[in-house]
């Protein structure tokens, strides 16, 4: 990776992303367990981290087009300011047992996500195109790095107020979450106008016809709901249930996190060798290897094992 060809702006984006990233990690990781000792029934455990889901989700067209009009800085300070706020407001929800605000906290974490995920565009825009992949890579890069500094300095965090287990962890996490508002304040990225003279290209319902586009769409709904089914639930399932430790259930999540973005890094060069059809089938064993894994061991290597596949094949089928 050619990082002398780097602008500064792709060096800053970077550095926010590890700490912009944890808002995510820390709520994949507590999110159910919280939501066990908060919730009127463990049924609903895992709904905080469904609610991250969908404010990132509904907040990603608002996001582009909020920093369409405003400028990408604009949108990813406050987004970071949003993420610190509802980081807060999640310790104020733990200290005074109101699930429902924290339900609240988790999906306005969700919604500065959406502004997150738009750092690697923003990376793209400030190098020249040859390059560009490369700078999305090492964004993806920073958002490994995220998810063990998110986790860890959580798990150090939670018994900061020993009456009030993971107020601390939350009032960490908004520590790490504002700090890309500080380190973005530097950030300058050319603005970027639409060409009105360029030509269009197909229409989405001639895309939408297509059908190695149904394909791809129905192998990313599959491979998400899939993953976001079993990544939330596998805190809940290893802490909760199974007993295991605090800082084994981080372990599990931060290499579930590794499997999901690290094979970026190669996967296009695996797909133009091979074709996208072998890539997906590659996915979909990995998948099931998962799935057998995580149905004949529930001790920490099992964890581990079925979550690191799981966040490999939702790699290759997204």
């Amino acid at each position: 990776m050619p990082f002398s060809s780097f602008t500064r702006n792709v060096w800053l984006l970077c550095l926010a992303q590890v700490f912009a990233f944890t808002g995510a990690n820390v709520t994949i990781f507590l999110g159910g367990i919280v939501g066990s000792l908060l919730a009127p029934s463990l049924v609903l455990a895992t709904l905080p981290v469904a609610a991250m889901i969908v404010g990132t989700a509904s907040g990603t067209i608002p996001a582009a087009i909020l920093m369409s009009k405003m400028g990408r800085r604009f949108g990813f300070m406050g987004a970071s300011v949003l993420a610190a706020t509802s980081a807060l407001l999640g310790a104020l929800a733990i200290w005074n047992e109101l699930f429902w605000v924290y339900c609240l906290a988790c999906l306005c974490l969700g919604v500065s996500m959406a502004f997150v995920q738009q750092y690697r565009f923003a990376a793209a825009e400030s190098v020249p195109s040859e390059v560009a992949p490369n700078a999305i890579s090492a964004i993806l890069l920073a958002g490994i790095a995220g998810a063990f500094l998110g986790p860890n300095v959580a798990n150090y965090a939670k018994d900061l107020f020993p009456e009030h287990a993971f107020v601390g962890s939350y009032i960490a996490l908004s520590l790490m979450v504002i700090m890309p508002a500080f380190i973005l304040s530097q950030l300058r990225v050319p603005e970027q106008r639409p060409d009105l003279h360029e030509p269009k290209g197909r229409s989405v319902k001639a895309l939408a016809m297509q059908p190695d586009f149904i394909l791809a769409v129905m192998a990313a709904a599959t491979s998400y709901a899939l993953m976001s089914f079993l990544m939330t639930a596998t805190p809940v399932s290893m802490h909760v249930m199974d007993g295991h430790s605090i800082h084994d259930t981080g372990v599990v999540i931060q290499w579930h996190i590794v499997g999901m973005f690290l094979p970026s890094l190669f996967v296009g060069k695996l797909i133009r060798y091979y074709g996208h059809r072998t890539i997906m089938s590659l996915g979909i064993a990995a998948m099931i290897i998962c799935i057998i894994v995580g149905q004949i061991s529930q001790a920490f290597a099992g964890y581990w094992v079925s979550l690191v596949m799981l966040g490999v094949g939702w790699n290759f089928l997204f």
